[in-house]
Formats: C-alpha cells, structure tokens, sequence
C-alpha cells in the first residue's frame, strides 16, 4: 500500500506540472492579443520574456476569452458600486494581470484582489511582480517580505497572492482569512479554466465550498464543453498528450449540464453561455467589427469551432449578485429537427488530405481535384481521381499546376472541361486568373489503368467589366436565350467581409456580360452553396456580412429578359449552416456538411425538396470512420443516380491551438435512406 500510494502521489504532483505549464502557455497567448490590439492590457507583456506573434486565430481565441471575463468583472464591480467592501477571488490565477488593469483603470474603489495558485507559481509571479518597478509601483502599499507569519508572497491593502490548493476547502479558510478575506462581504470568484484540470469531485467539491463559504457571491467559470464531436475529440486529446486532461467535460458536457451541476451544488441562480452566443449577443456589432479589421482573418469555420466548445458562466448568491448574472441573447438558436434515420458513412482505403480544395466530375468515372493545402503546406497539387473495377484510385498532375489557390471554385463546362475561377494565396494575396481546364480523353481501356489521362491548363483572357477578386464565393451554369454563362455570385476579399453581388461570363464569347435579374437580391455572404437548376441556380445558406450563418434558401429563375430571384418558404426551416457543399438531384436539394452555431451535434446532410419546400435533417452514423470527420474546407461530388451517394473528398481544420486535423482518406455517404 505505500509503495501505490507514493507512485499516485508522484503522478498527481506530476498532473500538478502539467497544468502549472498551462499558465506559460495562456500568459503568451494574452501577451499576443494584447500586442495586436484586441484588448488594452499594458501589463501581461511584464509577464513574459519576449511577446511573441501568435496566429490570428488564437488571438481571436484569447480576446473573446477576456471579453467575456471582463464582461463579468464589470458587471460585478457596477452591481457592486455601493457596497462600502468588495472582493475579487481568482482561483487559479497565473499570470493574470487583473489587479494591475483594475488598478490602473481607476475600477478598484473599495474592493481588494485576492489570487490563489500553486505555491510555484506564486513564487514565481511573486518574483517577477518584486523585480518589475512598473508591477511593483502598482501595489498601493510597499512589497511586503514574505516571513513565515505572512499570508502569502505578496500582501499589500488591496492584492494579496498566496500560494494554496484551492481543493484542500480548510487549507483555503485559513490561507484567505489570514490574509484578510472578508467570508461575508460580496465576493466574485473567477475561475478561468481551472477547475476542469481537477478530478471531478475535486471541482464539484470547489463550487460547493464557494456557495456555502461566500453567502453574497457571484462564480465566474470559463471551460470547455462538447467533448464528443471532432473538435471536441482532438481538444481532449490535445490536452490528454499534455497530461491536463480535462476531468469535467465527461460528466458535465454542455452548458445545460454545467447550469445544473452549479445549482444541484448550492447555487440559487446560473446563467451558462457558449461564446457563440456570448460574442454575438453580448460583444456589439461595432466592437465586432474592430477585431475584424484588425489582422487578417479566414478562418470562420475553426473561429466559430473554437466558441461552440467554451463556455462563460455566472452563478449567483444572494438577491443582489443576481443582478450581475449573464443575459440570454435575445435570439435562441433554431433547433434541428433530427430524422430517425442516420445516413451511413464509410470510409475508402485511399490517402486523400487537402483543406480548401475545389472539385468537379469531368466525366463518368473521374474527378479533377484543384489547389488547396496539404500537410506539406499550400500549393496541393492537382489530381484526378479514378474510379474503376477496383474502386478509386488518384494520379497526380504536376504539370497542370494552378499555383497556390485556396477557397476557389471549379465548374464543369456544357462544351467539356472546366474552368477555374477566384481564390486566393493568403488573405492578402487573392487569384485573379481565370483558367480552363480540359482533359484527354483515354480509351476505356487506358482510362481503367489511368494510363494517358492528361490535364491540359489554359489561361483565359476574357473581356468585360471582370468581378472585383474573391474567395469563398460560388459558380454554376445557368442558360439566357440559348447561351451558356458562368454565374459567379458571393464571397469575400480584402475589403470586404461579404460580398452580395452577381456576374455573368459568356461562355462562348468569353466576355463579362449584364444580364438583368429582378426581385430581392439574396443577403451579401461566402462560404454558400449554389447549384444550377432548371436554367438558373439554387442557392443555399452561408455565412452573412455579420458573421452569421444563413439558412435560406433562394431560386434564381430565367425570365424573357433575364433572372428573377425567389425565395423558397422551408418546413422545417433547415438551421443555418455554411462551409457545406450542395447537390441537386432532380427536384431534391442535397446539402452536406458545413458548421452551424447549434450545439446539438454538427450538421450531417440536410435533404431540400424545391418544388414542396420541405427539409430532413440526417445526422451521420461515423462509427465505421477511424478518424473523426470533420467536414468543413472539403469537396463532395454527387455519385450513382441508382445508388445515390456522396463522395467526401479532404477536409478538416485548424482546430484552434490544437493542432490541425485531416481527414486521411475519402469516405461515402450512401444517401438511399434520404432520397427514397
């Protein structure tokens, strides 16, 4: 029995590391937000040896993070202003510079900072903030020595620092109320993710001492939820291989378990909401728009991943900390209303990565796959993908090279080949070439062996009035007065978040020609669907100038004179979605894949028929997928008219600071159960 319990002792001091290194990790991440301008905070950089330029999603990542704790801070210390005392209690504090921006801000009226860490990284803060005169000149009392008498590394009259475990409930009684913590005055307590890192009768055990200890109080929590989509899959595996694993999300998944677990702990009121629904409720539209304009941005599916997997909670006691409480957006999200039937997904035994990419069928049994990134970095090579006897196989095609084109679209022409349109390098760097693709055609014979497929690559110069340049955009084939035009509509570019305008390329002509297209325009947007139909297109969802998603559903009609824009009345309205791709199939709409804000699941394929407006939702059974499927930044090209299905082609994401997830191998959707 000793000889286990010194190895369990040795493992929990060893998990204790593990999260202690957490801190460096944040502390870093705040320091580069900060720099870039998401948030005024002129005290992190003290806190690190070098500021150090993170990705533009992280610093997004991290600024809605503070937004939000601020967001509650604010609220308390408002709801508080009277009170002649006032506390702030931050559990698991690191490297937080909360007292010295309270400080500096003028906010600290009556109120005393108390944190609470490890003893090592007490010591440690308490050393940097001792040898720092602009941390040390923010103290409103000379630094304290630290002799055994004292309550902690750092005690001045309004910011004591004392290094406890915060799961030891008398260890705390007696650390804080010798340095001076009044059990009885109003109190928040910020715990941001800190208690997930426990195991989870340790963090049940800390809510419940919180509630009883501190009467007037009001528990501020940031974590993560949603353990079980593939995001949440490769968040958990992210920290289980940094030995943190996250002890919470098993038993308390969601926000709607988290607001249970905090009142069955003790709680009279809690408010939990997923940062979805806090940075578009509750972060104004201006405020919005300034972190946009700030660096450039193009990663929305990763972004809106990110916030449907943390939460920001507020939990209160007694009648004024109810005040202080998180507000619901006023708008609830659309509930999906699931058919019985999942659709069956397997996957095909041939490496295909690639995010960004652009395909089309080119003729029966091949598919041409266009730029996007690979694991090697950007510039995928173009491929043919082959299907024969023995299932499909991929041939490279270094000489048909497009450069570096991400988020760019490739549409099979009337006459034969395809023609490539928009994109861009970086978000910075948009592709202005127009190109056409064209194909040999290869016997039978030679095609089942892929011998002699040859792509063949034509840059276009094309006369008109040319579209402004764009990403993320859609085109189709539509027909006016017996001719073939190219109708490009959407997307975005440096300038502009979202695009809502509409283009017509003679085919023949190769000239941008205006064509007249009445009714409402649909709402500017990228990241859509748009599938020819019936002479116009059909168009599906996105994400708008605001950066919502959409769920409409708009048909673009010819007319004598031209088009006609209608919109399509859906019962069930499909929940808005964006990144997925769309089908049409004779009067049926097939639209798979993409990211909503909803928390129930991620989006599987949701069946649209045109002509009744009626919609399925079908979620996806992956159990027989050895890797989670991801599908956003992907290709998906409709196969057998007897035997519907999907061929799913790359996809995955920058999963935050995570690391970036593939899907490894092409996979199929048998769609039979959907369009019967």
């Amino acid at each position: 029995m000793p000889t286990t319990q010194k190895k369990k002792n040795k493992r929990e001091e060893e998990r204790d590391t593990a999260v202690q290194r957490t801190n460096d990790s944040s502390v870093v991440s705040k320091a580069s937000a900060a720099a870039q301008g998401y948030f005024k905070d002129d005290f992190l950089q003290h806190f690190v040896c070098k500021v150090s330029r993170r990705a533009p999603l992280i610093n997004r990542g991290y600024f809605i993070r503070w937004r939000a704790v601020e967001h509650c801070v604010r609220k308390f210390l408002q709801v508080t202003a009277k009170c002649p005392k006032r506390q702030i209690l931050s559990l698991g504090a690191g490297f937080d510079s909360l007292y010295f921006r309270l400080r500096a801000n003028g906010a600290l009226d009556e109120a005393v900072v108390f944190e609470v860490d490890f003893p090592d990284v007490v010591q440690r803060k308490a050393a940097l903030i001792s040898s720092n005169l602009t941390l040390r000149g923010m103290l409103d009392s000379p630094l304290q020595s630290t002799p055994a008498a004292s309550p902690g590394p750092v005690s001045s009259a309004q910011y004591h620092l004392s290094g406890v475990d915060v799961r030891d409930e008398a260890q705390v009684k007696e650390t804080l109320g010798a340095a001076g913590l009044d059990w009885t005055a109003p109190t928040l307590i910020l715990s941001e993710v800190v208690l997930t890192y426990m195991e989870t009768q340790w963090s049940d055990a800390v809510i419940s001492w919180a509630a009883k200890l501190l009467p007037q109080s009001l528990f501020v929590m940031y974590e993560q939820i949603h353990p079980h989509d593939p995001f949440g899959w490769i968040m958990q595996e992210h920290f289980l291989k940094l030995n943190s694993t996250l002890h919470a999300l098993q038993q308390y998944p969601d926000t709607t378990a988290q607001t249970n677990r905090f009142l069955d702990k003790g709680w009279e009121g809690c408010v939990c909401l997923d940062m979805n629904d806090f940075y578009l409720g509750l972060v104004t539209e201006e405020e919005r728009d300034r972190v946009q304009s700030l660096e450039p941005f193009d990663e929305y599916e990763e972004w809106h991943q990110k916030c449907s997997h943390y939460f920001i909670l507020t939990a209160s006691q007694g009648s004024l900390m109810t005040q202080a409480l998180l507000t619901h957006p006023p708008v609830p999200s659309m509930i999906p209303h699931w058919s019985s039937t999942a659709l069956i997904v397997r996957s095909i035994p041939l490496s295909m990565e690639g995010l960004g990419m652009a395909s089309t069928w080119i003729r029966t049994g091949q598919v041409l796959l266009t730029g996007g990134s690979s694991r090697g970095g950007r510039g995928a090579v173009t491929r043919v993908l082959l299907r024969g006897r023995e299932g499909w196989r991929s041939i490279s095609m270094p000489s048909a090279d497009l450069g570096v084109r991400l988020y760019h679209t490739i549409t099979s022409l009337p006459g034969g080949g395809a023609l490539v349109f928009g994109g861009r390098s970086s978000p910075l760097s948009p592709n202005m070439s127009i190109v056409r693709v064209t194909c040999a055609s290869p016997s039978p014979e030679k095609s089942e062996k892929g011998d002699e497929v040859k792509v063949c690559v034509e840059q276009l110069v094309c006369s008109g009035d040319p579209p402004p340049p764009r990403w993320r955009h859609t085109a189709a084939v539509v027909h006016h007065k017996g001719r073939d035009f190219l109708f490009v509509f959407g997307g975005k570019n440096q300038s502009e978040a979202a695009l809502g305008d509409s283009h017509f390329l003679s085919l023949d002509q190769q000239h941008w020609t205006e064509i007249p297209v009445e009714g409402p325009s649909p709402e500017a947007r990228h990241s859509h669907a748009v599938c020819s139909y019936q002479g116009g297109v059909v168009l599906f969802g996105g994400l708008s100038r605001r950066g919502v998603p959409l769920g409409d559903t708009v048909l673009m009609r010819p007319t004598d004179g031209g088009f006609r824009w209608e919109r399509v009345a859906m019962t069930p309205p499909p929940v808005p979605r964006y990144s997925h791709r769309a089908h049409v199939s004779g009067e049926k709409l097939v639209v798979v894949g993409g990211v909503w804000l909803h928390p129930d699941g991620v989006p599987g394929v949701v069946v649209i028929d045109i002509a009744t407006g009626c919609s399925v939702e079908y979620s996806l059974d992956t159990t027989s997928v050895p890797w989670p499927l991801m599908l956003h930044s992907f290709c998906s090209e409709l196969t057998d008219p007897d035997q519907p299905a999907l061929l799913l082609i790359g996809g995955g994401g920058n999963c935050f600071s995570f690391g970036t997830h593939w899907n490894q191998e092409l996979a199929t959707v048998d769609l039979r159960p959907a369009m019967a």
